[in-house]
């Protein structure tokens, strides 16, 4: 086992449960944080504010450390900031790992995405890619994984999916998708929500599983759902009773995104093709090289209902 884990995104909805799997695991972390604070665990942690693009400030935050985890990603571009795929994907991704061979670490694990890929629509998965290709070419031991929509009670999609069932957040009348065709009749694709616990579980047993090196991983929940099963499973859970479904047509969708500024929009056009791909995995050789299966969607979410 290693002697120190470097962690980025510490703060983020899945790097805090890394980080909380990681000290129940007893090991010691270097949590790397924006602004924000991971919450208070136990152990050896040490919180560390660096520039992921000063690779003095990176040197000292890795220092000390035989392995490295890494989540940073974003799924909103904010150009006029700074924030793009190209920037904290590809760039931030070789930041990393530069300074990980400088540092001598020997494990590397990074988080992807299911649907990244040369060949892919969306900026967004084509960036991921370009990530995953820096981590293969690392000289590192690595290992990936592509989860599908990642799902728990602090993270942003499932406090959203809380509102609309309330209808405490617009369009109040129904729980939305996108949906192909002119009028969103002709389907979405499917996802397959994978539990946060069980992603970071999943991240934590990869640094002593020799299986697991070199080996990119889909992971997903046990179920395949249609986004209008998703919300409706979701409201069931969250408020007892089914609430209505309706498409948004995806190319009008992608209209208002090309129109209105993406601080206005609680979408962007990556997300709206994304949601008309499948976004569902073969979990046979996770399951294989980790001996275990996450858990499906309504089982997981009846943990937690009672928390959005």
């Amino acid at each position: 086992m290693p002697q120190r884990v470097f962690l980025t995104g510490a703060s983020g909805f899945v790097g805090s449960a890394i980080l909380e799997e990681l000290a129940r695991a007893g090991l010691a972390v270097n949590a790397l944080v924006n602004q924000k604070n991971p919450p208070a665990v136990s152990g050896d942690i040490k919180i560390v504010r660096a520039d992921l693009f000063n690779p003095a400030a990176l040197d000292d935050a890795m220092a000390g450390c035989d392995t490295a985890i890494h989540l940073i990603g974003i799924i909103k571009e904010k150009p006029s900031t700074g924030i793009t795929f190209q920037r904290m994907h590809v760039e931030a991704t070789r930041c990393v790992v530069d300074a990980a061979k400088r540092a001598g670490v020997k494990r590397f694990i990074h988080m992807s995405a299911l649907g990244v890929g040369p060949g892919a629509v969306s900026d967004y998965g084509k960036t991921k890619w370009l990530a995953e290709d820096i981590v293969r070419g690392g000289q590192m031991d690595w290992t990936i994984f592509r989860p599908s929509m990642i799902h728990g009670p602090t993270g942003e999609f499932m406090r959203m999916e809380a509102d609309w069932a309330r209808k405490k957040s617009p369009p109040f009348l129904f729980m939305p998708y996108f949906g192909a065709g002119i009028l969103g009749l002709g389907g979405a694709g499917r996802l397959q929500p994978v539990y946060v616990g069980d992603v970071a579980r999943a991240f934590v047993e990869s640094i002593g599983n020799p299986k697991s090196i070199g080996k990119t991983y889909g992971i997903g929940g046990a179920d395949q759902l249609t986004w209008p099963q998703m919300h409706k499973l979701a409201a069931r859970a969250i408020i007892g009773k089914n609430r209505l479904t309706l498409a948004i047509p995806a190319w009008h969708a992608k209209m208002i995104a090309a129109i209105v500024p993406g601080s206005l929009l609680p979408f962007n056009r990556d997300q709206v093709i994304m949601s008309q791909e499948d976004n569902i995995c073969d979990t046979t050789d996770f399951e294989r090289d980790f001996g275990w299966k996450p858990v499906g969607f309504e089982e997981a979410l009846n943990r937690y209902a009672k928390l959005l």
